[in-house]
């Protein structure tokens, strides 16, 4: 009993530290607005380190290795896929939060777990879902990361997140207002991640050289991707601290935005790099049509959530979802590639 007291009470000296350490502007772990169904708070772990290791071991989380970053299915061992991405916002993120006092613990769980609702194909099999999905809501995969975290994982339970996670997972874009800095920090940190390891892949791919990237950009960002990185989060760092929001300099944001512009127009948008997005659709298209008319040949899992009162064409598109790029490849082929025969013991003449 002793020791078992010893234990609860980690946990709570990690809290009080929080208040030792922290900036006042920091989203404080017993200060959390909770989970939607309550439950023992463990006794070493704060909620959000639980929330952290929850996303870390659930099955979703471990699809994103073999799902599409930008390049589809691609063959060389060093291109990213959505798992070493989120890894990457990870990082940058738990530095700027670090640098800043705030909730590392809650800017890490943000960060493992945005992008748990995306599709198969990266964000070509994005559009194909939310086309096929406009009559009943539409398709967005920080609203699906939601969904799996809410509804998905453990066989309907869910994962039963804190308040804060949740919304720094739905409000990671950027058009969106997450209510913490912590998630503040994630929506930034997605960005550098990605328009950075893009170009990574890119020059890697031969699809653009890194002297062809504007000067005008390069001059103040970096002209690598290392510089780039560390230009853009001690921006941030130096413009936030002390104050009660995230910040860059109007001179690196502006830099960052035209960078973000270049990639659409020399790489998101290159058809070589982009050749094979039509097969992407009509994959997906034809998915969608035989579940939708099978509804029974679902795995049990999703059927449960039929059974739930969910309707047939959300859980098809939730299945779809699920599916890393190679799955939905087999899983085609299984489905409408007929298969070779042979009658065994018939000698033919």
């Amino acid at each position: 009993m002793e020791q078992l007291g010893k234990n609860r009470n980690l946990r709570e000296r990690q809290e009080e530290r929080e208040h030792q350490i922290l900036s006042k502007y920091a989203m404080f772990a017993d200060q959390s607005a909770g989970r939607d169904k309550k439950e023992p708070q463990c006794d070493i772990r704060t909620d959000f380190q639980r929330d952290r290791d929850r996303i870390l071991h659930c099955k979703a989380f471990r699809r994103l290795k073999q799902k599409t970053q930008v390049f589809l299915a691609p063959e060389g061992d060093h291109y990213r896929t959505r798992m070493t991405h989120t890894l990457e916002v990870a990082q940058n993120a738990r530095t700027i939060a670090r640098a800043l006092f705030l909730n590392e613990d809650l800017t890490e769980a943000i960060a493992l777990g945005h992008d748990l609702g995306h599709t198969p194909f990266g964000h070509a099999g994005e559009r194909t879902l939310n086309r096929i999905s406009k009559g009943f809501g539409g398709f967005c995969h920080n609203e699906q990361s939601v969904r799996v975290v809410e509804r998905l994982e453990k066989d309907g339970a869910g994962l039963n997140l804190t308040k804060e996670v949740r919304d720094g997972i739905l409000n990671h874009q950027t058009k969106s207002a997450p209510n913490t800095l912590e998630g503040k920090i994630v929506r930034l940190s997605d960005k550098i991640a990605y328009i950075n390891s893009d170009i990574d892949d890119a020059i890697r791919a031969g699809i653009i050289r890194e002297e062809e990237i504007p000067s005008r950009l390069t001059d103040i960002l970096g002209k690598s991707t290392n510089l780039r990185l560390n230009t853009l989060v001690h921006d941030i760092v130096k413009n936030s601290e002390g104050k009660n929001d995230i910040c860059m300099s109007e001179e690196v944001e502006e830099a960052m935005k035209e960078l973000r512009g270049y990639m659409f127009q020399s790489v998101y948008t290159n058809p070589a790099a982009k050749s094979e997005e039509d097969k992407v659709d009509n994959l997906i298209g034809q998915l969608y049509e035989y579940y939708i008319h099978n509804i029974e040949k679902m795995p049990a899992e999703f059927l449960l959530l039929i059974d739930g009162g969910e309707p047939d064409e959300r859980v098809v598109c939730d299945f779809i979802a699920c599916m890393s790029d190679r799955y939905a490849v087999n899983l085609y082929k299984d489905i409408m590639i007929p298969k070779s025969w042979s009658v065994h013991g018939i000698e033919h003449r």
